[in-house]
């Protein structure tokens, strides 16, 4: 994994800004502390920070230029199936003179051209410059594993790994109004938007080609099929052994690397898959875990060791107490370049931190809850779709949940908040209860902004993006999956993984999101990852006799944040004094403080309730911004 930024210029007043390729890239330095590197031709300059992972030594090195000096490419990933591809390159007499996935790329993209990315099994994002025609193609893996922004002008064209490299370049800072809102809502921004309305995000399975004269295509060469056709009339013991096999293939090929690797291991039923099939093809292989020493509740550490002691990992357990997530609060706060409000991303990025004291990479269990059904709100759809007693006797039960106490740091307060929660999506179509159960924060319509601030709250542009988010959601079970790969697992899930795993220098893979496993997951009825007794039922049955009962036989659990704790102590005079405060809301003229005042008092009441999410959601937005605008 690296860091990439560069820009193309259309005119003279483009070419302007080439000499801040280097100041650009200097912002990427924690994405890849091994090197730099830059290309200036013309009107192009590229700039590159490396991670190095595969051939380590510099003729690897980018901006890498083929032989005959057209080509130039800046790329940040792996592919995983480049040994095959250059073998495939080599048949045809094409030469090599590194050992790398990086040359691969390149010498694929001249031989096929965009072509190329349908042969491609990896995580990626990259920009090729074409010398002799004077164009610049770019593209992202299928899932978005790998992030890539750019911002284009009558001037230029800017793209970059993140925000904050293109803002190198000086580009203007105007925030989306509509992103602010979906924020608020969700917790994150949904692509292709993003926080500035002239900052776009490179959509998952796509490609842009530019010329002189700006963009000249960009098109999907990856779409996740739904339709009827698509679904295989394979037998679930079948499914079984094709599923067994894949992601073992998947696992085996992400193992390839250069410099140290391990897993992630959170005692889950994910990670332990992943763990125990990678163990099965090193002798040594390092497992890591975090444990919460304060929040009981949430600590998994004892599944983890089971697994670890099954497959005789050599596991390394990273205790954490209260004082050492809000320690590291500072440090996410800082790196983070668009409004993002995920707090497990706390516990991520201490994950990351010391793991990358070990290894340079690690497997992670990402995506496969989104594939099969993992979370509690895909049990609870199920439910809502498919009635019953008990599910039409907690929606009649909606006016006295709504008046219980309610905490998601206590087993009955959860439990109290996630009835109340069904009980309201099950008066709502498949559509909109998706949306009312994708809500964290909380906030709907524009009670949170100044009425001066936009003319367009919750109005056209919102629900013009609203119904873009949702119109792939049917009668079909799997049409919420679907919506979970595009809105919940490219947004929120893998942004977290990545934007904190790269803070801390250490790349992470995901072998759930190999693309063979994806369209065979989406080739499956619905019943065979979920039913009324089970989750991801499909994932278990395949891999039960590898794991200890133990972990199959558990509840999912989530991690949350000590938030409550903060915001009464550490966090007070922020809130209060700072970031919330009455003058600098008023001065600020984006947010209602009437509705502010009222959220205070909530939080600091013996009921808080959601003012929890609300306020962190304040919090982070208000840090960013007064990082970028004042």
């Amino acid at each position: 994994m690296c860091g990439i930024t560069g820009i193309f210029a259309f005119n003279e007043d483009g070419n302007r800004h080439l000499q801040k390729i280097k100041a650009a890239t200097r912002t990427l330095t924690k994405r890849g502390p091994d090197g730099e590197g830059f290309f200036l031709c013309k009107n192009t300059a590229l700039g590159h920070r490396r991670l190095s992972i595969i051939d380590t030594s510099t003729a690897a090195a980018q901006p890498f230029t083929d032989q005959s000096e057209r080509y130039t490419l800046v790329f940040n990933g792996e592919i995983f199936n480049y040994k095959r591809l250059r073998n495939q390159l080599e048949a045809k007499g094409i030469q090599f003179k590194s050992q790398s996935d990086t040359e691969v790329l390149l010498q694929l993209f001249i031989v096929y051209k965009e072509k190329c990315l349908e042969q491609l099994d990896g995580e990626f994002a990259f920009a090729i410059y074409d010398k002799s025609t004077d164009e610049l193609f770019l593209a992202r893996d299928r899932f978005g594993i790998k992030p890539l922004y750019y911002h284009i002008d009558a001037e230029r064209f800017t793209f970059a790994s993140e925000i904050k490299a293109l803002i190198a370049f000086d580009i203007p800072k105007v925030i989306d109004t509509t992103s602010l809102q979906l924020y608020f809502h969700l917790n994150y921004i949904p692509g292709p938007h993003s926080i500035f309305e002239n900052v776009k995000k490179l959509e998952a399975g796509t490609f842009i080609k530019l010329g002189l004269k700006g963009i000249k295509e960009q098109n999907k060469y990856y779409i996740i099929s739904l339709s009827d056709q698509t679904i295989s009339k394979i037998n679930y013991d079948s499914a079984l052994k094709t599923f067994r096999e894949l992601l073992e293939s998947s696992v085996q090929n992400r193992m390839i690397s250069d410099v140290p690797l391990g897993t992630f291991l959170s005692g889950g039923i994910d990670s332990s898959i992943i763990t125990a099939i990678a163990s099965q093809q090193t002798k040594h292989l390092n497992s890591f875990s975090i444990g919460f020493k304060d929040e009981p509740l949430f600590d998994e550490t004892r599944f983890a060791e089971l697994l670890a002691k099954k497959y005789n990992t050599n596991h390394t357990v990273f205790q954490l107490s209260n004082d050492d997530l809000f320690a590291n609060l500072q440090q996410v706060l800082d790196y983070t370049d668009e409004p993002f409000a995920d707090s497990s991303a706390l516990a991520v990025n201490i994950l990351s931190m010391h793991t990358k004291k070990h290894v340079t990479v690690a497997l992670s269990g990402d995506g496969a809850d989104e594939l099969f059904a993992g979370y509690n709100k895909h049990a609870a759809e199920l439910k809502a779709r498919t009635g019953g007693i008990k599910a039409n006797l907690v929606k009649s039960s909606h006016l006295l949940l709504k008046k219980l106490p309610k905490s998601r740091n206590t087993k009955t307060g959860n439990k109290i908040r996630q009835l109340e929660k069904f009980a309201e999506g099950m008066k709502l179509s498949p559509q909109e209860r998706y949306w009312q159960w994708a809500k964290w924060a909380g906030y709907s319509g524009d009670q949170l902004f100044s009425k001066n601030y936009s003319s367009d709250l919750n109005g056209i542009s919102f629900n013009q993006r609203k119904s873009e988010l949702l119109k792939d959601i049917s009668s079909d079970y799997n049409s919420v999956l679907l919506t979970d790969m595009h809105l919940v697992l490219e947004n929120d899930m893998l942004v977290k993984v990545d934007r904190m795993s790269m803070s801390q220098s250490l790349e992470v893979r995901v072998p759930f999101l190999d693309h063979k496993i994806v369209d065979f997951a989406f080739s499956l009825p619905a019943d065979f990852k979920i039913d009324i007794q089970q989750q991801k039922k499909i994932v278990i049955d395949a891999f039960k006799e590898m794991l200890p009962e133990e972990l199959i036989s558990r509840k999912k659990q989530g991690f949350e944040v000590p938030l409550l704790k903060w915001f009464r102590t550490d966090l007070k005079s922020m809130i209060t004094n700072e970031l919330l405060e009455d003058g600098f809301i008023e001065e600020q003229n984006i947010f209602n403080l009437g509705e502010i005042k009222v959220l205070k008092a909530q939080l600091f009441s013996n009921n808080p309730n959601d003012a929890v999410e609300k306020v962190w959601a304040l919090i982070i937005f208000q840090y960013w911004w007064k990082k970028y605008f004042i």
